[in-house]
């Protein structure tokens, strides 16, 4: 059994979804595991990871808007507002998705569906320079 770690470093354009599985699968190849099981986590409280639809780009789109709609930026919602007003939106944005994710990996590949992707969703409005970490383990 051996492990493997990366970060990728990831430059939003503001508020959206950014897909990074081929950055994944590209750092995979070159550790060349037969069998394991992928970490991602992402080291920020106002991004998130998921894992989505990556054939119709409305999918991302629709995520967006229905986003906006359950934590819509609106100042007089929220107590925390330090960093302005799509910070708190954001913090509730992350909450509700995930900041890790476990992707099991067999045959020197990752056990993703034939429509399925990772993304890093931006849910600040500013471009943000993101870390994702990645820890692989396994043969």
């Amino acid at each position: 059994m051996r492990q493997a770690t990366q970060r990728l470093d990831i430059a939003t354009q503001g508020r959206g979804l950014i897909a990074f599985t081929d950055s994944v699968r590209n750092w995979l190849h070159g550790e060349h595991f037969t069998t394991g099981l992928l970490t991602v986590f992402c080291r920020h409280t106002s991004a998130s990871l998921l894992i989505q639809e990556n054939a119709d780009p409305d999918v991302c789109r629709d995520l967006i808007r229905f986003f906006d709609v359950i934590a819509p930026e609106d100042e007089t919602r929220y107590i925390h507002r330090a960093e302005g007003p799509d910070d708190m939106p954001a913090h509730i944005r992350s909450a509700l998705t995930a900041t890790q994710l476990s992707i099991p990996i067999v045959e020197g590949r990752l056990v993703l569906g034939t429509w399925q992707g990772l993304y890093l969703f931006e849910h600040r409005r500013a471009p943000h320079r993101r870390e994702i970490v990645l820890h692989v383990i396994g043969e």
